[in-house]
């Protein structure tokens, strides 16, 4: 009861001191785009990604009432190394929305500039100068924002001796007095908080390494909790294992079952209480040590693999594939063994009426397209005029009375549509797909629902295409499912087998993308298009988790591109966002938020996909 009633009144008091937002407010959610293509444009690392800062520790002197309500002293302050910009979630430093606005843009043009130093006011003072000699064009937006922060800031004179000497040297800085190469010995904590710089990585590695022979232990794939994208600061630390020499050595006989000896999760009296988040966000810094406790780990059992009188008919021999490693930068040849195979197909495939309602409409508009003509533009005769042609050859004779031609290009002939484009689709089948996509359905069914569709439609248009799934167990057993091949027709057996794919195991994406990429190299057609159907990030049982299987997807796009194959991603992945853009860019995958409209809009993608291809040619 007293801790309900201590709850309470600190998230009263906490919601009482918060600042309620103002009409100059600006939210990283609606400047997202921009903070993205600014930190790239300045020469930020492709590979970094944006997420919203943690509370820090500084010497700003609240209200009396924001003490007692425990948040004095910290604020969100912008945070930037090698893999994270860290931005608050919401900015109102200024009155003027604008410079919000360009206050945003200057920490993501800062973070692309930022030279690691131990000294924090030298690093942002020789970074700032970075950033404004590469964007000189920014420095009318940066001078405004400096003279409105320096007269919010706090008088020296109100300030204690250690306090105010950390102020004078950061007033000092950001008027560029600041002489280069002195260290200053401030830190963020010392002074309030300076909103035009950000803060480098001051701590140690996040995660401390495991001692020799004890693998790091990671969590399953599959979610366990709600995700958290906020940026915190930690640092490695060891603690020594305690010996005891006095102490009886372990006699394993002596359990009462084999059971005991097991490394999983066992309700203690030491387990938290659920409030790990919380606490987080209370510590200034994460201390992180191996944990080589048995009690309260987690065992990963590779116990799901199907007999071989159920599991998939495979074709052929294996293929080895590269994977490439970010940490060493190398391609590592035949790194991968890749197992194409064929589901067993058992009771006929019977799509549900609506399904087959969507599927008539989406034939339908592809049949109009497959008959549609084409204007062919610029030709010497034709029956319609081509404005743009025209306008051209005005401006070129423009002041001259003189024709280039008797007969000008400038009319536009209707022909018939012809496209010379191959695609293949490769949907995500990992064990993810067997949760629900909403209360009816499981991902996996809108996934059956979606390439269903997509093969009626394309069936339609006429032009060739395949549809593979793919899933993996470790890097020698990623395995491919043949649904319809390039050369095959989509008939009732290639729907049946739609209707047999079922949820596999991980998702190494990388090889799967190499592999279709391998084999539309061979296909004549002149543009050849790979879209991808997942509903989460690339992951294995081994390495191939967080940053790894990232760079190596990346890799094997920058791949199929380098070999003429245009990628393209659809995915229902809420957090697609947090790292499409670095795989596919910007313009390379859709996001489809409700699960349902996945069939529809995959659909759609390649429309416009086509449309493209055709207007490029």
């Amino acid at each position: 009861m007293e801790e309900l009633v201590g709850r309470w009144w600190h998230e009263a008091l906490v919601k009482l001191t918060t600042p309620a937002p103002t009409a100059a407010t600006v939210h990283l959610a609606d400047m997202r785009t921009a903070i993205g293509l600014m930190f790239r444009a300045a020469g930020g690392a492709g590979t970094a990604r944006l997420a919203p800062a943690s509370l820090q520790r500084t010497a700003y002197a609240p209200h009396w009432l924001h003490r007692l309500a425990g948040a004095s002293g910290r604020a969100p302050l912008p945070a930037c190394d090698a893999d994270v910009l860290a931005l608050p979630e919401s900015l109102s430093v200024f009155d003027d929305r604008a410079l919000n606005q360009d206050l945003y843009l200057w920490l993501a043009l800062l973070g692309a500039h930022w030279l690691p130093n131990p000294d924090w006011v030298l690093g942002n003072v020789l970074s700032t100068k970075s950033a404004l000699t590469a964007f000189p064009g920014f420095f009318d937006r940066y001078e405004k924002m400096k003279t409105a922060h320096l007269l919010q800031r706090e008088a020296v004179t109100l300030l204690d001796r250690a306090s105010a000497q950390a102020e004078r040297t950061v007033r000092a800085a950001l008027a560029g007095q600041w002489p280069t190469g002195t260290p200053g010995g401030c830190l963020p904590a010392d002074v309030a908080p300076v909103w035009l710089w950000v803060c480098g990585s001051s701590v140690g590695p996040a995660v401390a390494a495991a001692p020799a022979g004890q693998a790091r232990q990671t969590d399953a794939p599959g979610k366990l909790a709600a995700t958290d994208a906020k940026r915190r600061r930690t640092q490695a630390t060891t603690h020594e294992k305690a010996s005891n020499p006095f102490v009886l050595p372990f006699r394993a006989e002596a359990l009462m079952s084999w059971s005991e000896m097991v490394r999983v999760n066992r309700s203690t009296d030491d387990e938290d209480d659920g409030n790990a988040k919380a606490a987080a966000n209370d510590m200034d810094a994460l201390s992180i040590a191996p944990d080589g406790q048995t009690l309260a780990s987690r065992v990963k059992f590779d116990l799901d693999l199907p007999s071989s009188s159920i599991d998939d008919v495979p074709l052929g021999e294996g293929q080895p594939f590269p994977e490439w490693d970010f940490k060493r930068g190398l391609l590592q040849p035949a790194h991968v063994q890749v197992q194409a195979s064929q589901a067993r197909v058992g009771s006929p495939f019977q799509p549900a009426p609506a399904l087959r309602v969507m599927a008539r409409q989406m034939r339908r508009r592809m049949e109009v397209m497959r008959h549609a003509p084409r204007w062919q533009r610029g030709q010497e005769n034709g029956e319609d005029i081509d404005i743009d042609a025209w306008i051209r050859l005005q401006a070129d004779n423009q002041g001259t009375h003189l024709r280039s031609s008797n007969t000008p290009a400038v009319y536009a002939h209707r022909v018939a549509a012809h496209r010379s484009l191959a695609t293949w689709l490769l949907a995500d089948l990992s064990q993810s797909t067997d949760a629900f996509a909403n209360d009816h359905m499981r991902v996996i069914d809108v996934i059956r629902d979606a390439v269903y569709v997509f093969g009626e439609a394309l069936h339609a248009v006429g032009d060739p295409f395949a549809v593979w799934g793919f899933s993996s167990v470790r890097r020698h057993n990623v395995r491919l499912q043949k649904i319809k091949g390039m050369d095959e027709r989509w008939d009732t057996a290639a729907r049946d087998r739609v209707g047999a794919i079922k949820p596999g195991f991980y998702t190494r994406m990388g090889a799967a993308i190499r592999h279709a990429t391998h084999h539309l190299h061979y296909s004549p057609q002149r543009c050849r298009l790979l879209m991808l159907l997942t509903d989460g990030k690339p992951n294995d049982l081994d390495e191939y988790e967080g940053r790894y299987g990232l760079e190596d997807t990346r890799h094997a796009i920058v791949e199929a591109r380098e070999a003429g194959v245009m990628p393209f991603c659809v995915t229902i992945d809420p957090d697609g966002h947090d790292y499409l853009p670095m795989l596919f860019g910007a313009q390379g995958y859709v996001l489809v938020h409700r699960p349902q409209d996945l069939a529809r809009r995959l659909t759609q993608a390649w429309t416009q996909l086509a449309r493209h291809v055709r207007r490029s040619r």
